[in-house]
């Protein structure tokens, strides 16, 4: 069969935008089916322009979403159906609105999909039916069916390693002065439990580990002259000792790549770890950091406190680790003294970047459900739920304050004068971050304009929802498509499934009313 497999691009930009990087997920799904004999094309839109005319010829087009790309993979399902071509969405936005996502699409595949992908291919090549495929949502006599979840998670040892060809030699490559960044997964899951993740909702809290030689031969496959490496686990070190035997491995391999990777701040006091992270390239780590307020803290049930992230820090900095620091406003405990001071602690413990994130209540999420049940969600356009965006009513600022919040915190602590002593310093390097930062923000309060003008008038707690489309219109896709029915109308086709509703102009989702489910 002939397979498209499409990551849509995040509606706004953000401070990773300078390196765009594919989600492992999708490239693994298509590695897979590809290992079985179908053709698979697998297009990451933030890397390069969609292929409108072959993707609309496939058998089968596969589309991922996150919370904040929801609409615009909608848009993309709800007019490739349009055409008579199979659509398929998975993710953790439509694991949890499934309902939602059938709206739009044939099928909807819930939870994990490197099982139920191939099984719903072999489904459309007749070799099983669809109530075989675990997790998957689809339409019968007009009713959605939604399948039981797999009771077993995937095995990390029986998947193979991300065939990234499957990009195209043009998106995955190195591009200017940067080097291409290559993701690589040695766990997941995560044993935390944050109210306002849907990490452990959508893949557990029991962590499943890759064989370490078979990471360490995905490594070899890699150029460190032209390649960095960003380990995609939620938390690099969660099982600390095994971390050690990776790292281990890496320098006895004498590779010289630098990367990062995503853990914990308590990391930061375990000194044989460190030596061994920074010995083995490790340069950069992702904390979420999240609070300097105990309450918030306690309130997301993050499980540290202020002074393991002190002494983490510390231990980073001495071992000359870079910090990237993430934290979250807008937590029921938080108000404008908790904002000054969690700038003030990123600026007293010299973190190297920041990210002033928003709290987003993500579906799947307790904060999600404690948000929508209090009635408090104003913003139902999912584009908005970003980490940028206030989509609801903090419980003691307004809204509009919030968002100041946020943006006064990247303005002070990516200052003119906070540039200029990074250059002092011969850090070069976080001072073009520093300088790219502090001019993203800038770009962002301008392509913003009208929003936040409609968040300054809004009070705490008022009974209000915001059904708006600022900027999200994703009209191009329909624009795309259309000039690729006009070129090759007679070779469309329209597949009809039994107990799919007909579709029609009339009926067709315009993919621009998120949040009906």
């Amino acid at each position: 069969m002939k397979v498209a497999l499409i990551e849509p691009t995040s509606p706004d930009f953000h401070v990773f935008s300078l390196y765009p990087l594919p989600r492992l997920g999708t490239v693994l799904l298509g590695t897979i089916l590809k290992q079985r004999g179908h053709d698979v094309n697998v297009i990451v839109e933030s890397m390069g322009e969609i292929p409108w005319e072959d993707v609309a010829d496939s058998d089968l087009v596969g589309i991922s979403t996150t919370t904040s790309t929801a609409p615009r993979a909608y848009e993309m399902a709800s007019t490739l159906r349009g055409l008579g071509v199979l659509t398929v969405l998975g993710g953790p936005h439509v694991t949890f609105m499934p309902e939602e996502g059938m709206v739009n699409a044939d099928f909807v595949i819930r939870g994990e999909g490197e099982r139920p992908l191939p099984m719903l291919v072999e489904v459309l090549e007749g070799k099983r039916s669809l109530a075989d495929v675990p997790g998957l949502s689809y339409w019968d006599d007009r009713q959605v069916v939604h399948n039981p979840m797999d009771q077993g998670l995937i095995d990390l040892k029986e998947l193979p390693e991300p065939d990234f060809t499957l990009l195209g030699a043009e998106a995955f490559q190195q591009k200017g002065w940067t080097r291409r960044v290559v993701p690589i997964q040695t766990s997941r899951g995560c044993p935390y439990n944050c109210n306002f993740c849907s990490v452990t909702r959508m893949f557990g809290r029991r962590m499943r580990y890759r064989d370490v030689e078979s990471i360490i031969t995905e490594l070899k496959a890699y150029d460190h002259k032209k390649n960095t490496v960003f380990f995609y686990d939620d938390n690099f070190v969660a099982h600390p000792k095994r971390a050690k035997q990776l790292l281990t491995r890496m320098i006895e391999e004498k590779f010289k790549f630098i990367s990062s990777a995503q853990i914990r701040v308590e990391a930061g006091k375990d000194h044989e770890l460190l030596k061994l992270m920074y010995k083995a390239g490790l340069r950069t780590v992702f904390l979420g950091l999240e609070s300097v307020s105990p309450a918030s803290l306690k309130e997301m049930q993050k499980k540290q406190t202020l002074e393991d992230m002190e002494e983490g820090l510390r231990g980073f900095k001495e071992h000359k680790i870079d910090v990237h620091g993430m934290f979250v406003f807008g937590f029921d405990h938080d108000d404008e003294k908790t904002f000054n001071e969690t700038v003030k602690f990123a600026k007293r413990n010299a973190i190297d970047s920041v990210q002033f994130l928003i709290l987003t209540p993500f579906p799947g999420t307790p904060v999600y459900e404690d948000l929508k049940n209090d009635d408090r969600i104003i913003i139902r356009d999912w584009s908005f739920y970003d980490g940028h965006h206030v989509v609801f009513n903090p419980k003691k600022v307004e809204p509009y304050c919030l968002q100041k919040a946020q943006i006064n915190g990247h303005r002070r602590f990516y200052s003119t004068l906070e540039v200029i002593r990074r250059f002092y310093r011969f850090d070069f390097f976080n001072a073009l971050i520093a300088a790219y930062a502090k001019r993203l923000t800038r770009t962002w309060v301008k392509e913003n304009r009208f929003y936040l003008k409609v968040m300054k008038f809004l009070k705490p707690q008022g009974k209000y929802v915001l059904n708006i489309d600022l900027q999200r219109r994703t009209s191009d896709i329909r624009e795309n498509v259309m000039k690729v029915i006009n070129r090759a109308s007679e070779s469309m086709r329209r597949v009809a499934l039994p107990g799919r509703p007909g579709m029609d102009e009339s009926d067709r989702s315009d993919g621009m009313t998120p949040g009906a489910g």
